[in-house]
C-alpha cells in the first residue's frame, strides 16, 4: 500500500508550479462511517521506473498519445498512476494520464512499472464546497473548502494526485497537493500549465465554504497540513458538482 508522506519535498517560493502557477492567485471535522458505493477500498496503482509511451490499445502498434516521465516535474518524485484495467493484457496496463485532456487514459507496457495500491481516496463536492477523505473506504474527515468561482470554475472529473509539494511561497502554502487536473479557462499560469491543486490558504482571499479561487482548492492551514502529510502520488481524486 501507498504510505502515508511523512516529509514533504519542500520547495522554495520562487519555484515554478508552487503556489502561484497552481492557479493560487473553516475548519474540518473528523468523521467515521461507510463510503459511498462509488469510493473503492483500494486503488491498484503502477509506480514507473523509466519513461513510458502511453497508447490508445495495449499493442506497440496502436497510436501513441504522449511520453510519460518516470518522475515529477516539481519534487522528482516517481510518478504514480492509478490502474483501469489490466484484464487480459498482462504485458500492459490502462492508466489514468496527467494533464490535458482532463481524465484522459492510456495503456503502458507493465514492464518497468512497480505494482502497488493506495487505501486513501479524495472526493470533492463543489456544490457543498468540501472535501472528503477516504481511507479504506471509510470517510476520515470532511473538510470545508474554498472552490473556483463561476468564471475560473474547479475543473469536474476522475483525476489523481501527481505530488505532495511544501513551499515557502508567499501565498497558498504551506503545502500543497498537484492534481492531474488542468483549468479549462488557464492554458497556462504565471508560467505553470494551469495545473490545478488543493492548497492552503496563507495570505490569499476567501473564506472556507465560498467559491473564491481560480480554479484550485484551498484549505485552512491546519487542514492542507493534515492531508499533505497522509496523502501520496497516485491517490485518486473524484470531483463532482
Amino acid at each position: 500500500m501507498n504510505q502515508p508522506v511523512r516529509d514533504v519535498p519542500r520547495l522554495p517560493g520562487s519555484r515554478r508550479g508552487v503556489a502561484v502557477a497552481f492557479l493560487a492567485a473553516g475548519a474540518g471535522c473528523a468523521l467515521a462511517g461507510p463510503a459511498p458505493a462509488a469510493v473503492p477500498a483500494s486503488q491498484p496503482t503502477v509506480a514507473l521506473l523509466t519513461d513510458h509511451v502511453a497508447r490508445t490499445a495495449p499493442d506497440l502498434d496502436a497510436r501513441r498519445i504522449e511520453t510519460v516521465a518516470a518522475r515529477r516535474p516539481l519534487t522528482r518524485v516517481r510518478t504514480v498512476l492509478p490502474v483501469l484495467d489490466d484484464a487480459g493484457a498482462k504485458p500492459w496496463v490502462r492508466v489514468r494520464l496527467p494533464g490535458r485532456p482532463n481524465g484522459h487514459s492510456g495503456w503502458i507496457r507493465a514492464r518497468n512499472t512497480r505494482r502497488s495500491a493506495t487505501a486513501w481516496h479524495l472526493a470533492i463536492d463543489l456544490s457543498a464546497r468540501r472535501v472528503t477523505v477516504y481511507h479504506g473506504g471509510v470517510v476520515q474527515r470532511r473538510l470545508r473548502a474554498v472552490v473556483g468561482k463561476p468564471s475560473t470554475p474547479t475543473p469536474r472529473g476522475r483525476f489523481f494526485i501527481e505530488e505532495a509539494v511544501a513551499t515557502t511561497a508567499p501565498r497558498g502554502g504551506p503545502f500543497a497537493l498537484a492534481t492531474s487536473a488542468r483549468s479549462a479557462v488557464f492554458q497556462f499560469f504565471d508560467g505553470g500549465p494551469g495545473q490545478v491543486a488543493i492548497h492552503g490558504t496563507r495570505n490569499l482571499s476567501g473564506a472556507p465554504g465560498t467559491a473564491a479561487s481560480h480554479g484550485c482548492v484551498r484549505l485552512p492551514t491546519r487542514d492542507i497540513t493534515w492531508l499533505a502529510r497522509r496523502i501520496a502520488a497516485g491517490v485518486p481524486l473524484t470531483i463532482t458538482s
